[in-house]
């Protein structure tokens, strides 16, 4: 599928709502458990979701369509959601998340994107040369990456209690994207 702004304006508008329904007042055996050292739980992820509307999509956006591929990026520092969920609960992760998730979407809109700014170009420190397109698709992308770990990470808990329907249960054998 090819990036399409609508689209990937569609999806990132209900990611927020859909964590909201899916975690907010579950018990924290399903939201503050992950799957070992170096991974993440569900309250880390609306973090690192947090941290990523303010430090990576949209300033990102902003330097390709300023400067083009003569800054870099900032390098993406991804412990930063320590710092987003000191003191928190999840319920106000996931209103902050909420909040500045539409304030990222109405900045995207507010840029006015036509179909050639779409291919503007800017330098990632690790990929090089990338386009607005790319990050933009990058960024539902990275969504979807989460709600599949929030999911796998929760399916997990029942990893023994399921018995031998394990063998029929596809997230409990899924390794992909530990963080």
């Amino acid at each position: 599928m090819v990036q399409h702004l609508n689209d990937t304006l569609a999806l990132l508008s209900r990611t927020p709502a859909l964590l909201d329904v899916w975690l907010r007042d579950l018990p924290d055996a399903w939201t503050r458990s992950h799957d070992g050292a170096d991974t993440w739980s569900p309250f880390d992820i609306v973090g690192h979701l947090i941290d990523g509307e303010r430090h990576d999509w949209i300033p990102r956006a902003r330097i390709i369509l300023e400067h083009g591929e003569a800054k870099t990026f900032e390098p993406f520092v991804r412990g930063g959601h320590v710092r987003e969920t000191a003191g928190k609960t999840l319920a106000q992760l996931l209103d902050e998340f909420a909040r500045v998730r539409a304030a990222s979407l109405d900045h995207l809109r507010a840029f006015n994107l036509q179909p050639r700014d779409l291919e503007r170009r800017g330098t990632h420190p690790a990929f090089g040369s990338v386009t607005l397109s790319q990050l933009l698709a990058t960024w539902a992308a990275h969504d979807l990456t989460h709600v599949h770990q929030i999911s796998r990470t929760m399916a997990r808990q029942y990893r023994d209690a399921v018995g031998p329907w394990t063998a029929y249960l596809g997230v409990l054998h899924c390794d992909a994207h530990s963080q």
